[in-house]
């Protein structure tokens, strides 16, 4: 089993932890902490013993921030937590604040006290943060403290130890292109920028540019370390060498000079020194590190991680691998649906969903000769009101039997070797309402707007959010979370910089992989989400068009509960793009089924008139 059951957060902890906190701060002259959900490397997926957020708070999500001061204490999290953060924390001892609305920048503005002195952890916030936070201190007369040591490490008596998961090579076969050509053409672009080196702080970054995958975090095949890539070829990788077997080690030797991860602050410091111009990224890169360099007067700048759009931009090797892991996913998320519907209502519960389906992708992978190798999220299955809860992880404490006349949400993702997957389909249990009908027909109009737009070079996520929206908006609905999330190969199943949100400011390129996952959530009684993995197609000519557009492929393959439908709600356009949806389903994924599973998906497809 990838996927563990075990509670997801315990609001008891927070009150002995928090004293412990402030018992270290009284004793260190600060007047406040800061706590992220993040490690020295700025990303979503960290290691446990980087889990400091939720040790100090019980609160498990993805994305949030803890400010705790001398008599009184907040968490701030943005809209897809709102629910799970009230059942996580002790609100005796927390008070929750939004993420996006008033994010902690903007709360020291409107809330610190003239002289009050807040410290932070240098290594966990990012150049761009610390601007903002030390701007808003400032205003307000009040002083944001760097810390030499993190207060939660030195009062959290059992913290894991720093994770060592060996290192494996990622094959030319599905990487599509040697490191070594990776790294020249990162070596010139480093050098375009006016640097002489540049830091690679993410380990998505690092695995992509060396061809390498690892174990580090749960579900991501991500080696935690950090690399300096130089204009001239001399580069450097900062690895825990227990990580490394002696092909891969031989092999990592061929490309860079491996070091230890302790060895990186040093070096960054004689790189200043000697008067090299080293570029950051300051979205990404650690408020550390910039101080490294300047405070050894050297040249810093500031510029886009040099792998991102790289990396984010899917070659033709790595496109081919996910049309292929796509199939076989679709596959056996076909199994475990037609195995559902056989289900009698009150038979079974969330978390045997969960395992029936990772058995089926474990069994198919096997069948195809390319083995599940981890699920790339913890699955999302939530029945009834479970389902309300935007990113709800089921556990053992929280597990609801699927009951007549609710709706079941099922969002879950694949890590194979050749490709990452990420889908979600919503069923009902029983008869539906016809509000759930209605407002999963909305939700799947918004999904079909996005699959079908065409749109010029240049447009961004930002751009096209609203038409998953506008179905929704008509009916006086919405839903709190962004569209899609850019999407790695056997990397990172949520990817930067690509996104389809209100805030998705970076342009859609070719090649390009993100989710398509529009929403609605009735707090108390269940939620529904659709999701499909799209490509960003390469510009083509439209019939009597002056310019060529960009479009999307879907990548998904796994039918639509059309017991659900409300096809009263669906243009011909809709419907005929529907039809050829499913038809597509039946023809790609239907030779990998066979028996009970063929006739299922048979009938799950049938064309609507």
């Amino acid at each position: 089993m990838f996927q563990s059951f075990e509670s997801s957060g315990d609001p008891s902890v927070g009150k002995p932890r928090v004293a412990l906190l402030r018992q270290w701060m009284k004793q260190n002259g600060i007047d406040g902490f800061i706590v992220p959900r993040a490690d020295e490397h700025q990303g979503e997926y960290v290691a446990a013993r980087s889990e400091r957020l939720k040790w100090l708070t019980g609160f498990s999500g993805s994305a949030g921030v803890a400010i705790v001061l001398a008599n009184s204490a907040y968490v701030f999290v943005d809209g897809r937590y709102t629910l799970q953060v009230r059942d996580q924390v002790d609100l005796g001892i927390f008070t929750i604040e939004s993420l996006i609305e008033t994010p902690p920048a903007l709360w020291i503005r409107e809330n610190l006290a003239k002289g009050t002195r807040l410290g932070f952890d240098p290594w966990l916030h990012t150049i761009g943060d610390v601007k903002a936070l030390k701007a808003s201190a400032e205003k307000v007369g009040a002083t944001l403290v760097p810390l030499t040591e993190n207060p939660i490490d030195a009062v959290w008596q059992d913290q894991p130890d720093a994770p060592h998961a060996k290192v494996e090579i990622h094959p030319e076969t599905f990487a599509g292109e040697l490191a070594k050509d990776k790294l020249k053409r990162l070596a010139a672009a480093i050098s375009a920028e006016g640097a002489t080196h540049a830091v690679l702080t993410d380990p998505s970054s690092l695995a992509w540019t060396f061809n390498i995958r690892g174990g580090d975090v749960p579900h991501t095949p991500l080696a935690l370390g950090f690399a300096v890539l130089a204009a001239d070829g001399s580069h450097a990788v900062y690895l825990d060498k227990r990580k490394l077997g002696r092909t891969e080690e031989a092999y990592l030797t061929q490309l860079a000079d491996i070091k230890a991860p302790a060895d990186l602050e040093a070096d960054i410091a004689a790189l200043a020194r000697s008067g090299r111009q080293i570029a950051l990224d300051p979205a990404l890169a650690a408020e550390k590190l910039r101080a490294l360099i300047e405070d050894n007067g050297g040249s810093l700048i500031l510029a886009t991680d040099p792998a991102r759009l790289p990396r984010a931009t899917k070659n033709s090797a790595e496109i081919a691998g996910s049309r292929a892991a796509h199939r076989r996913d679709g596959a056996a998320v076909a199994k475990l649906l037609c195995w559902l519907d056989r289900q009698a209502p009150g038979s079974i519960d969330e978390i045997s969903v969960v395992t029936r389906l990772e058995e089926a992708r474990r069994l198919t992978g096997e069948e195809t000769q390319m083995p599940l190798r981890d699920v790339s999220f913890d699955t999302i299955s939530g029945a009834g009101p479970n389902g309300a809860i935007m990113h709800y992880r089921v556990s053992r404490q929280t597990s609801r039997v699927l009951a007549d006349g609710e709706l079941f949400l099922l969002d879950s993702g694949a890590q194979y070797q050749d490709g990452t997957t990420d889908i979600t389909r919503t069923v009902p249990v029983g008869k539906p309402s016809e509000e759930m009908r209605e407002r999963f027909t909305l939700v799947l109009k918004g999904l079909i707007a996005i699959s079908t737009v065409r749109f010029p070079a240049g447009t961004r996520g930002a751009d096209i959010d609203a038409l998953a929206r506008m179905a929704l908006w008509r009916h006086g609905l919405d839903f709190a979370h962004g569209t899609g999330h850019g999407v790695g190969s056997y990397l990172a199943v949520h990817e930067g910089p690509q996104r389809i949100a209100k805030t998705g400011m970076e342009k859609l390129l070719s090649g390009m992989i993100l989710s398509n996952e529009p929403g609605y959530y009735k707090e108390g009684h269940y939620g529904i989400r659709l999701e499909n993995l799209i490509l960003v197609t390469r510009p083509d000519e439209l019939p009597g068009g002056d310019i060529a557009m960009h479009g999307f492929e879907t990548l998904t393959l796994a039918p639509f509960d059309q017991r659900l439908l409300r096809t009263d709600l669906l243009t011909r356009d809709e419907l005929d793009w529907l039809n050829a949806y499913h038809a597509r389903v039946l023809m790609e994924i239907g030779p990998m089924l066979d028996g009970e599973a063929l006739a299922w998906l048979e009938k799950a497809t049938t064309p609507i008139p």
